[in-house]
């Protein structure tokens, strides 16, 4: 960064990706201000937002430049690495750049800009975990802790699915929804159930896991209220109370939701039929794929948000379905036909390997297909039947839109 443009920000104060530090030695070799633990919330609260810049020795309260003397340059830099190294786990990569300011006297003094870029990691300083917002640092609280590592996608750290829940054991868990996932001869039951993480440890402690209670427990939302379906049918084409049909809320086990939000489109859209050659039945909406969509909405969503159900309108002339989260592993809507990756792989795994589906149908032997063809079969089995194609959009890069178009048919 160029001084005439540094000066420049520095003249309009702090902000979400500035903050600027005096620098105060005691002797050459000691700095006592500012307090290295502080400094570590400080670097670290940008790294885990989007990154920012920090000035060594300009004055936050009058925005001046007071300069780093070159005897001392050495000893905060190494004072600085041992910050970025030892202070914030996982140690912190920064850029350094010696710049030249005038201070006050119009004197021309050197100060240290550090760079610090959005990382892939959260990272933990001295006094716990932080991020930028506004002109200052905040302690991130354990939802959005929790929402954070998701988004990054750390594969070192425990996935959010894997993580266990507090006050809950296997006891919790429903005798006959567990048994679908035990196999004679592969050993000890909680063994099994380890392996495919439904149970986790928690202080020491064995608990069901996040998936273990989202699989295995006849009430989801007694430990994750926002896990369940809200799903309302209109007769009109706007969400209008006076136009209500019927409205649902569905929280059992994740696999009894998805049948439940089937069967409430199966018994609320439209069957118009014409007599040609005989009854020939003309449904508004592809049955393969509303389950498809269905299927992604459950498995890809964003458990870790705190407040966001998926929620499934049914209307005159379409069926919108919403499914809380942004979408993971740096996909986009324009990528997700062509891959497939997974925001909760236990999630997906189980859905493929212990949930066989009898109704050959709609065209699966289990809830999820391995191939990663759903998004396919949502887009060509509907455009097939309306003529118009699906929309998929994000909102607010915090919730996936599915919006599927009714077909319309004219008596002959």
């Amino acid at each position: 960064m160029d001084s005439q443009t540094l000066q420049q920000r520095i003249r309009l104060g702090e902000d979400s990706t500035l903050e600027l530090k005096q620098i105060v030695f005691r002797g050459a070799q000691k700095v006592i201000e500012p307090h290295p633990d502080g400094l570590s919330d400080e670097l670290a609260a940008f790294a885990n937002a989007n990154g920012g810049t920090l000035v060594l020795g300009v004055d936050d309260k009058t925005l001046t430049a007071t300069g780093i003397p070159a005897e001392q340059m050495e000893t905060l830099k190494s004072w600085l690495r041992g910050i970025v190294n030892d202070r914030i786990t996982p140690p912190l990569e920064i850029l350094t750049e010696n710049v030249e300011l005038p201070n006050a006297a119009g004197e021309r003094v050197t100060v240290i800009v550090v760079s610090v870029p959005r990382s892939l990691w959260i990272h933990e300083s001295a006094n716990g975990y932080f991020r930028r917002v506004a002109d200052s640092k905040r302690k991130l609280t354990p939802d959005v802790l929790a929402r954070l590592f998701q988004q990054r996608s750390q594969a070192r750290l425990i996935r959010f699915e894997e993580q266990g829940v507090a006050d809950t054991s296997l006891d919790d868990a429903d005798a006959l929804l567990l048994r679908r996932f035990l196999r004679q001869h592969e050993g000890d039951e909680r063994k099994q159930l380890r392996r495919l993480h439904l149970l986790a440890d928690l202080e020491g402690q064995e608990c069901l896991s996040i998936a273990g209670v989202l699989l295995c427990t006849e009430k989801p939302v007694n430990w994750l209220p926002s896990a369940y379906i809200q799903a309302v049918a209109y007769s009109g084409v706007n969400n209008d109370p006076n136009e209500q049909l019927d409205a649902k809320d569905f929280d059992g086990p994740l696999d009894r939701q998805l049948w439940d939000a089937f069967d409430f489109v199966r018994l609320n859209m439209k069957v118009p039929a014409r007599k040609e050659f005989g009854r020939v039945d003309y449904p508004q909406y592809s049955l393969r794929a509303v389950f498809e969509a269905l299927v992604n909405a459950i498995v890809h969503r964003d458990y870790s948000i705190w407040g966001g159900r998926i929620r499934l309108h049914m209307f005159a002339d379409r069926l919108e379905l919403y499914s809380p989260g942004a979408l993971p592993n740096s996909m986009t809507v324009e990528s997700m036909q062509a891959m497939s990756l997974p925001r909760n792989d236990v999630l997906s795994s189980l859905f493929s390997r212990y949930y066989p589906v009898r109704d050959s149908g709609l065209g699966r032997e289990y809830l999820m297909d391995r191939r990663g063809s759903g998004v396919d079969v949502i887009l060509a089995e509907s455009e097939k039947l309306s003529g118009k194609k699906p929309l998929i959009e994000m909102i607010a890069d915090m919730e996936l839109r599915v919006k599927i178009y009714a077909a319309c048919y004219k008596k002959s």
